[in-house]
């Protein structure tokens, strides 16, 4: 399959197998993430948190232990879980990709027979590629 002039798309044939250290412990979270027992060590977690009061001077100290140790882990597994979807999402894309210009080449090949297919095999061609062309 050859890429179309308009769209420059990237192929899945054409993505390397290599994932970054970062891409492959961004996964290796997010799977670690996706499963039942960490929601159930995070659940663990607040209920041995919540008899802790009597062991803080204050309330305000106590409350304190849990929002910094929520807001830190939030703060880092959005880094990952994004990094993870992201590298999904353009996965998708160029499988999306490759699906049409499969397809866009085989109404070329109908088209002798079916010349009413010219201009849907256009439309098909002009949308290989779109994500890197369109803006928000």
């Amino acid at each position: 399959m050859s890429n179309h002039t308009h769209g420059a798309a990237t192929m899945p044939s054409d993505v390397t197998q290599k994932l970054s250290f970062f891409d492959r412990f961004a996964t290796a979270a997010s799977r670690f993430a996706s499963r039942a027992w960490f929601f159930a060590c995070c659940l663990l977690l607040v209920l041995l948190w919540a008899p802790s009061v009597f062991l803080f001077p204050s309330v305000d100290t106590w409350q304190l232990v849990i929002n910094t140790a929520t807001t830190i882990v939030t703060f880092l597994l959005v880094a990952l879980l994004q990094n993870t979807q992201a590298r999904s999402d353009e996965a998708l894309q160029q499988k999306l990709n490759a699906i049409a210009q499969g397809v866009a080449d085989l109404m070329g090949e109908l088209s002798g027979d079916h010349p009413e297919l010219d201009k849907d095999r256009s439309e098909l061609l002009d949308a290989v590629g779109l994500e890197d062309r369109e803006g928000s």
